[in-house]
């Protein structure tokens, strides 16, 4: 798996993509293998203030119930609220199936995140 190079990455498995002050959030492709069928998401409100490493979050699969974390610190400015019906996007399509928007605290802190060679190694 070629993992986006324009995203950057944690150690959780978790992808943002910097937008201008803002960062889309979700989950990579090879934590969506690890999981198997998605089932259930479950998300913050609008307004949440999160820190780098807090949980955000629930994914629920048929194998595990695993938590969501935030790479970076933000407000949450937006959900995607179409994974409340159809949770099973985060499998078809990890890498555009965003979960959140973070609208940046400190951009300075996505210098800590992994580019996609050094993911890519990691989960190797």
């Amino acid at each position: 798996m070629a993992y986006p190079t324009g995203l950057r990455y944690t150690k959780n498995h978790e992808w943002m993509e910097t937008i201008g002050d803002s960062a889309r959030v979700g989950i990579t492709d090879y934590a969506q293998q690890q999981l198997g069928d998605v089932v259930y998401v479950e998300l913050p409100e609008v307004g949440a203030r999160l820190k780098a490493g807090q949980s955000f979050g629930t994914i629920e699969s048929v194998k595990a119930v695993s938590e969501l974390y935030a790479p970076v610190s933000g407000e949450v400015v937006e959900v995607n609220t179409m994974l409340k019906d159809m949770p099973e996007l985060v499998n078809k399509d990890p890498h555009a199936t965003w979960m959140i928007v973070l609208k940046l605290l400190d951009p300075g802190e996505q210098a800590a995140l992994l580019d996609a060679s050094q993911y890519a190694d990691l989960v190797r």
